[in-house]
């Protein structure tokens, strides 16, 4: 089984989009539709280090030079510097007492450094989900759509890049489910997923809604690391990519 994962790109994404992310062998990046203000496009929600109710969120201001139009590759960064300061210091304001913050702080390194190399919000976002699957030793390759030719349709759009990438699966998290038709992946002969992630409690608290990073500095990423593989192996059959390998070193 090849599987793909088909999602926008998240800052410091969620803990259930980073689970998905982890088991596909392919991540599409979902760069070429509409962004969306409000969302987790340029925003995250930070939880408290030994408190995980007490929330509060890291937002990178964007620039949408088409206005309502503006699809996710086109948007900017109103301010690269501060936008990098904030992705900087706010983790490290609500983490720094983590014993796995400094593995995790030089992880993210890269991401903030491409905040004003690139300028642009979708990269940036993009990077600092690069970075948490890095920690997880993720083996998975990362496509963009709009390098990709796809119906515009929505569901027969995510047929075809799933058909595009090579994958036979294709992996839809719970919110995509309430709308995905699976007809146009029958027709391809392709198959439809779905990952539920565990109620929230534990390292699944608030998986749904705040960043993985909180997760990754409670719980540290080998932990991380082994209760994806055990989701995973028990939800996704045949994997034969990234979630088959699970004799990899954690860190």
């Amino acid at each position: 089984m090849r599987s793909c994962a088909i999602h926008q790109p998240n800052l410091l994404p969620r803990l259930s989009t980073l689970a998905k992310l982890y088991a596909a062998d392919v991540w599409v990046v979902l760069d070429d539709v509409q962004f969306v203000r409000r969302d987790y496009q340029h925003r995250a929600r930070l939880a408290g280090l030994h408190r995980p109710e007490q929330c509060r969120w890291l937002s990178v201001e964007t620039h949408l030079p088409y206005g309502r139009a503006t699809l996710i590759r086109e948007a900017r960064l109103v301010d690269p510097s501060r936008a990098a300061r904030r992705l900087s210091q706010l983790p490290a304001q609500h983490y720094r007492l983590s014993g796995y913050w400094p593995s995790l702080q030089a992880a993210l390194q890269p991401a903030v450094q491409a905040v004003t190399e690139t300028g642009g919000t979708a990269s940036v976002a993009e990077s600092t989900t690069r970075a948490l699957l890095n920690v997880l030793d993720w083996r998975g390759s990362i496509v963009h759509s709009s390098d990709l030719a796809a119906s515009s349709d929505r569901s027969a759009r995510l047929a075809d890049l799933t058909r595009a990438v090579g994958a036979d699966t294709y992996l839809c998290g719970t919110g995509g489910m309430r709308y995905l038709d699976r007809s146009p992946f029958a027709e391809r002969g392709l198959s439809v997923h779905a990952l539920r992630p565990p109620s929230s409690e534990g390292l699944w608290t608030g998986a749904a809604t705040v960043s993985a990073l909180w997760a990754l500095a409670a719980y540290g990423p080998r932990n991380i690391k082994a209760a994806f593989d055990e989701f995973l192996t028990a939800r996704v059959p045949h994997a034969s990519g990234p979630l088959a390998r699970t004799g990899r070193g954690g860190r």
